[in-house]
This record gives C-alpha cells, sequence and structure tokens, in this order.
C-alpha cells in the first residue's frame, strides 16, 4: 500500500541563516514546529562561507530597521538562544565614499541615526586623522559605525536551528526536494530524494542560488541569477593597527579582520553568473592578487601582507540587489535574491518572514520586496552606485 505523506503545518526549504531564523522565530514566537528540508547539513550552502558581517548601514528605510534589529539580536544572541553563541566581535566598519555620494550618505546618516544606529559623517580631515593608513585618493566623505562587526556563520545558524528544535522544529538535513506540487487550499506537496512525499500546509523556500528552480516547479518565474564572489585572505604582521573593517566604494572591495592578524578581502561588484549546480570553481591567483592591489593602493602599508588563500561561494542576486520575498502560489512563499547582504539582515527578517508566512501582523516594509515587482517596473534603489550590495 502507498504510503501516506508525512503533514506538516509549515514548511522550510533551506537551512542556511535565513531558513533557520524563520524557524526559529516561528517556535519562539507562534510556537509552531516548522519541518526544515536541506539538501546539504545546516549553513552547507553559500551561508557557511559568507564573510558574515554584521551592519546596519542600508540607505533603504526598511532594510536599515531589520538590519539594527538584527545587529542587537547578534549581541544578544547568548540570551535569545539559552547559552549558544555567534561568534560576534565588534570592530566598527568604516565606508569610504567618493564626494558624489555626500549627500546621499548624509540623508541615509539621518535615518539610521534617527533609529538608533550610530553612523559619523566624515569629511577628508577627519578620515586622515581617524583612519591614517588610508590614501586619500578618491575619498571625499565617509561613514562610520562603530557598533558594526562580524558573526561567526556557521554557529549562527547552528545556534538558531539548535533553539528551534529545542522547541519542537524537525530538521530534515541531507533531504533534498526533488519536486513541488501546489496543494489544494494552499502550501505544497513536498518530493524528496528515496521516493518520500511530505505535505505542508504552508511552504518557506530559502534556499538560496537553488530557490529559482524550486519555485519554477510551481509555475513561478523568479528574475534570480547566481553569481560566483570569492574572498582572498591576506595576514599582516601589524594587524594590531588596524582592527576595523572597512569597505572602499571607489576601490571596489572590502576588508573585515579575522582572528588576531588575517583579513578577508572581497568584491563589492556584480560578477560572472554561473550554474549553482555546478562545482564552485576556487580562487585562484588572478583573483587573489586583483584584490591585492585594489587594497595595497587604498592602504600602501599592506605591501608587505602576506596571501593566505581564500574561497568562492555563491550569490543568488535579484535584477535591483535587494531581496524578494513573498508569496508565489497560494500559502507558499520565497525569502530570497539577497544578493551577498543577507546574512547580516536575517537575524531580525526572519521573524518578519515568519509572520508573513503564516498571516500575522508585518511592518508595510517588506511589501516592497514582493517577487512581482519586476514585472510592474517597481525595482528598488539599493546601494551606491555599483556598490548595491550596500542596500
Amino acid at each position: 500500500m502507498p504510503v501516506a505523506p508525512r503533514g506538516h503545518e509549515v514548511g522550510i526549504i533551506g537551512a542556511g541563516i535565513h531558513g533557520a531564523s524563520a524557524a526559529f522565530h516561528l517556535a519562539a514566537r507562534w510556537g509552531i514546529k516548522a519541518a526544515i528540508f536541506e539538501q546539504f547539513a545546516a549553513a552547507g550552502g553559500p551561508t557557511g562561507r559568507s564573510s558574515a558581517i554584521c551592519r546596519a548601514y542600508y540607505t533603504n528605510r526598511y532594510l536599515a530597521r531589520i538590519a539594527h534589529t538584527s545587529l542587537d539580536m547578534f549581541r544578544a544572541f547568548g540570551e535569545l538562544t539559552v547559552g549558544r553563541d555567534c561568534g560576534y566581535r565588534q570592530t566598527g566598519i568604516v565606508y569610504l565614499h567618493d564626494g558624489a555620494d555626500a549627500a546621499a550618505l548624509r540623508e541615509a546618516a539621518r535615518y539610521m541615526n534617527s533609529i538608533g544606529t550610530r553612523i559619523e559623517v566624515l569629511g577628508p580631515e577627519d578620515i586622515a586623522g581617524a583612519f591614517p593608513l588610508f590614501a586619500p585618493e578618491g575619498i571625499g566623505v565617509a561613514g562610520w559605525e562603530p557598533d558594526a562587526g562580524y558573526a561567526d556563520p556557521v554557529t549562527t545558524t547552528a545556534g538558531l536551528l539548535a533553539r528551534a528544535g529545542e522547541l519542537g522544529a524537525e530538521q530534515r538535513l541531507y533531504t533534498r526536494v526533488t519536486g513541488l506540487d501546489e496543494r489544494p487550499g494552499g502550501g505544497a506537496r513536498l518530493h524528496l530524494v528515496g521516493g518520500e512525499t511530505a505535505e505542508c500546509e504552508r511552504l518557506l523556500i530559502a534556499a538560496g542560488p537553488w530557490t529559482k528552480a524550486l519555485a519554477a516547479m510551481l509555475g513561478a518565474d523568479l528574475p534570480l541569477t547566481v553569481e560566483r564572489h570569492y574572498v582572498a585572505t591576506i595576514r599582516w604582521s601589524h594587524a594590531r593597527e588596524m582592527r576595523y573593517a572597512h569597505a572602499d566604494i571607489p576601490g571596489g572591495y572590502y576588508c573585515k579582520p579575522e582572528g588576531d592578524d588575517l583579513y578577508c578581502l572581497g568584491p563589492l561588484t556584480p560578477e560572472p553568473e554561473v550554474d549553482p549546480d555546478e562545482p564552485v570553481r576556487a580562487l585562484d591567483d588572478e583573483e587573489s592578487h586583483q584584490l591585492a592591489s585594489l587594497a595595497t593602493t587604498r592602504i600602501p602599508r599592506w605591501k608587505d601582507a602576506v596571501s593566505t588563500g581564500g574561497w568562492a561561494s555563491l550569490y543568488d542576486v535579484s535584477p535591483d540587489w535587494m531581496p524578494v520575498i513573498g508569496e508565489i502560489a497560494p500559502g507558499v512563499f520565497v525569502d530570497a535574491g539577497t544578493s551577498g547582504h543577507g546574512f547580516k539582515l536575517a537575524p531580525a527578517l526572519g521573524a518578519e518572514v515568519a509572520a508573513l508566512l503564516i498571516g500575522d501582523e508585518v511592518d508595510a516594509g517588506i511589501r516592497e520586496f514582493t517577487p512581482d515587482r519586476f514585472g510592474s517596473g517597481r525595482q528598488l534603489a539599493a546601494g551606491y552606485g555599483q556598490a548595491k550590495i550596500l542596500g
């Protein structure tokens, strides 16, 4: 006899940081025990290779609010997850801009300060005094966010999932979803590797680069692409002189400290598209040298830094580099297209996505990110120039 499919009130595809956060909030706030389906380990996709920078420096006001709350959650992670550690380290981040960004930066800073995110706008003399390592060419203004930092992407995700599990959520790791059918009354039937099926009254697809293909199984054509992005690491013997992170917008790269004497460097610009089901090509020497050249142009003293390797991973990217969040079929929602800035948003955004999923009250700002905005010409402004990753 055929085996009846298992039933779940809520299912989540994806155990990266976004799926983990939604599962955590569903359990902690609403007592809903979601089933989480993941083809790899928890954080086994792009989440685990994230630079995991934690900042609230955003031009979009909704994301600025979400990121501010997320920073609070990183700082209070142990309390929220009953003693677990997300590895958060407060370093501060300085954002270097050319002069053309001055008016937009000041406007964004006014709003961020009004909601409690401390942003100091610095002119050229302030930058030279506070950050003497930077060569001044091309810099007209900067933003300094003292409360920003970085976390550990794997322990953050694992901590949220573990707490959700303690509250009744079910983790189905190494369980690939091979098919989706709409379910009468809303939600979906999931076809799992090995032939098992599961029915979910509500379903969230938060599968990063694999979201587009999963959504297509339900007839939704999401305008998402997948890019390969890379991180190079360097060691500098004088690292104690520079324990803050920075984003060099004119230079096209970002940098964050890692541990005692390492730094991670990555591009701020779009990169070539790839197939998410193909192996991710490792960082090559040319890419490492390119990032090192950008960094040493800005920080001449880094010429004696030593390359120590790096890695590459995937971004799921929307046309406007802003998240794609909303309903794509009755009772089926997506949270994707976060375009490289999803980790820092996820702790608080998961609560909003969970509320949207179950029909509870949400901040109206989340509806800006609806998947149908692209067909109706409602693309969102993001970031500064080519650095749309700054949101």
